[in-house]
């Protein structure tokens, strides 16, 4: 686990392959993404590593419900009663009414490269007991519960990863939570900066594309994604290109 401080209240926290993001400001805190089940220890931990207590936890932010990214909200919610929002499409995917996720066909498809086999071995330890994890507690947020929470977010509909795949707008420090729409790396992934997840991720390639272009319009100053560093410097000119891409 690597936390890096990104901004005045944002902390985000490396953890196996995967990114999730603390809020903290005078109202508390607010976990955006979960981790992975195997990092529910280092997503507590990161918590009290910057000050806080579980107690201190406002809600947790869900981009999407795929298992990288909602692994210790069981925990936060037993543990701390913290309520859970994501968008209002992927409630139901986080309730598992469906499924959107590499299939088992798809990731033996990666053991042919050296590269696609670790990504496999880890991610079935990260996994190992919660295949079948779901969030029934997982809600839709509104404008106005968003913007009340610690650090005040906006909604951004990013459909393609999955169909209610939701980035979340920091307007205060201009960071931008871009989940799994768009991206700064991945273990299978052959180059870093900003790019789209590979294509066995993604429900709706297209659709993935038009959302990751469309951030841009944001005017974020920091992007914090679901896997890969976060960007702090000249954002706006690359998510920009990358529009025009």
């Amino acid at each position: 686990m690597k936390i890096d401080q990104v901004s005045d209240s944002v902390y985000v926290v490396a953890g196996t392959n995967v990114n999730w993001a603390l809020v903290s400001d005078d109202r508390g805190v607010t976990v955006v993404d979960a981790g992975y089940p195997a990092d529910t220890a280092a997503v507590l931990s990161s918590v009290s590593q910057i000050g806080h207590q579980l107690g201190d936890i406002a809600a947790v932010l869900v981009t999407h419900a795929h298992l990288d990214h909602i692994g210790a909200i069981p925990a936060l919610v037993e543990r701390a009663g913290v309520p859970v929002y994501t968008g209002a499409e992927e409630v139901r995917h986080a309730k598992r009414e469906y499924l959107q996720q590499i299939t088992p066909l798809q990731m033996v498809g990666q053991l042919g490269s050296r590269r696609g086999a670790v990504w496999v071995a880890q991610t079935l330890r990260a996994c190992v007991g919660h295949i079948g994890m779901s969030v029934p507690t997982a809600v839709a947020a509104d404008a106005e519960t968003l913007a009340a929470l610690p650090g005040g977010f906006v909604a951004v509909p990013t459909p393609g990863h999955t169909n209610g795949h939701t980035a979340y707008f920091m307007p205060s420090e201009g960071v931008l939570f871009s989940g799994d729409a768009l991206v700064t790396g991945h273990p299978i992934a052959r180059e870093t900066g900003l790019q789209l997840l590979p294509g066995v991720f993604n429900h709706d390639e297209p659709g993935a594309l038009a959302s990751a272009r469309s951030l841009a319009d944001l005017g974020a100053e920091v992007m914090v994604p679901g896997h890969g560093l976060p960007i702090r410097e000249d954002l706006p000119a690359l998510l920009g290109a990358f529009a025009k891409s």
